[in-house]
């Protein structure tokens, strides 16, 4: 039995987990939340010191060592400055769960931490009259090892926010149980390894739930029935507290995108959604090449003299994204759409096609056009004009958001380009759209074929009924 339930006589009433609430975690995920969120672990999942079995044929039983508070008033609507006043008190808790089946429950996570023992907690209770609502540090060791190593000074929101937050929609009752959260380091456990997990007053580390010990042991296998563990990597670096691999735009993947129509790209961009990621009013200085890369980003401001003055000379942003940019990487400059001052010329488009760039795209102009063309660099501007960019702009930023006719680019989004124009694809996009665009490319080349051969377009384009079945069939033959 969990002491909670000992020291109340029953389970608590309800079991409220915190998804994300410590600067370290957050830097560690790549993202700070403006406000708490929240998922629910059944009561029946709280155990405390003892063995948790890790089921066969499963992989990621992660472990999350943190504070939970304990109610001990009943809260409703109470204020983030009274908020603490309702904790009755604070213990230890390992927020466990199995990875494997994350997927299965869309963030709810009723399976992956709603098990039988998955929330350890203990092994004592600290009275909350003893111990400050900022002076309280959480440690996890496994196998003996400090793995974590954090207080409540490192969260992102206070304990008396969060149940002021939860108290806007519920009543929270006595025994109810918030696990606040986990600072990095959490990761997984193995069968044979210790997780102990302690929590203590950091003005006075006399004051100590002591340590709740979690023993690994190997588990029988789920029931056949049900969703099936399933990981994959980003799950396992995910689990495992490592950063997952970054994507790649392969040479594959390049060779690929030069093989479809922007058109093509863009007409599957639209179809989920993506409506905005045309550079517009750009035009290719040398038309009949094609480019695709990954976007760096270069960003003029508005000419003031002053601002020129400091940092429109020397080695500037401008200059600083041309000597940067690396092999297949596209500079993207945002210009304003300034059609009476250039942004490039030749000397600089040189520099960056030496450094192995695969293009240039500015909503503003070119300067040099004819040299630029000679270059063999494509090159993509709303104009070309003779005036140096002080004319109108101020070098401003590199490797920022931008905006370029348009789109709104990042550092990193991969850019395509032919004579229709260029566009801009999320990288978590490109393998679904570039598979799509391959299979629409496929199927029009198909229906050219049968127009030609003097096939009437009913049924035909789109492709439908009779007509789809004999395409398929005709992709088949040619496997």
């Amino acid at each position: 039995m969990d002491v909670i339930t000992e020291t109340l006589g029953h389970r608590p009433g309800k079991i409220i987990a915190v998804h994300l609430s410590y600067a370290s975690r957050a830097a560690q995920r790549g993202r700070t939340p403006a406000h708490p969120s929240y998922f629910m672990k059944p009561a029946s999942s709280l155990i405390g010191s003892g063995e948790i079995a890790r089921a066969e044929g499963t992989e990621l039983l992660g472990f999350e060592g943190e504070i939970a508070l304990v109610i001990g008033t009943a809260a409703r609507n109470v204020s983030p400055e009274d908020g603490w006043a309702h904790v009755g008190w604070v213990t230890a808790s390992n927020d466990l769960a199995l990875h494997d089946l994350r997927y299965a429950d869309k963030g709810s996570n009723v399976r992956s931490k709603g098990g039988d023992g998955f929330t350890p907690v203990g092994p004592a209770l600290i009275p909350a009259s003893e111990i400050a609502e900022d002076e309280i540090g959480v440690r996890t060791y496994l196998d003996g090892e400090l793995v974590q190593d954090d207080s409540a000074t490192g969260m992102l929101f206070t304990f008396g926010t969060m149940i002021a937050d939860l108290s806007r929609f519920m009543t929270l009752e006595v025994g109810d149980v918030i696990l606040t959260g986990t600072p990095a380091g959490a990761s997984v456990a193995e069968p044979g390894q210790i997780v102990e997990v302690e929590v203590y007053s950091t003005a006075n580390p006399a004051i100590t739930t002591g340590m709740l010990r979690t023993e690994i042991v190997d588990g029988p296998a789920l029931a056949p029935w049900g969703n099936p563990p399933k990981v994959d990597d980003a799950q396992r670096a995910d689990a495992w507290g490592t950063e997952p691999e970054k994507w790649e735009l392969t040479a594959e993947l390049r060779e690929r995108l030069a093989n479809v129509g922007v058109a093509t790209l863009s007409a599957q961009l639209r179809k989920r959604g993506y409506n905005e990621v045309s550079i517009d009013g750009v035009h290719p200085l040398s038309p009949g090449q094609k480019l695709v890369g990954r976007a760096r980003t270069l960003r003029y401001l508005p000419y003031r003299k002053d601002l020129f003055a400091e940092r429109g000379n020397g080695f500037n942003a401008q200059k600083r994204a041309i000597d940067s940019v690396g092999e297949g990487e596209v500079l993207v400059m945002d210009a304003r759409g300034v059609a009476d001052a250039g942004t490039i010329g030749d000397i600089l488009a040189l520099r960056a096609k030496v450094r192995g760039a695969v293009g240039i795209i500015t909503d503003g102009c070119a300067r040099d056009y004819a040299l630029l063309q000679e270059l063999g660099l494509p090159v993509y501007a709303a104009g070309h004009h003779p005036a140096v960019l002080g004319r109108r702009h101020v070098p401003w930023e590199t490797d920022v958001d931008i905006a370029c006719g348009g789109a709104l680019v990042q550092v990193g989004d991969v850019i395509v380009a032919d004579d229709d124009g260029p566009i801009v694809i999320p990288p978590h996009l490109v393998e679904e759209v570039l598979e799509a665009a391959e299979q629409q490319e496929a199927e029009e080349e198909y229906i050219v074929r049968m127009v030609r051969e003097g096939h009437s377009v009913d049924g035909l384009y789109p492709l439908s009924g009779t007509w789809r079945e004999r395409f398929e069939q005709s992709r088949a033959n040619e496997r």
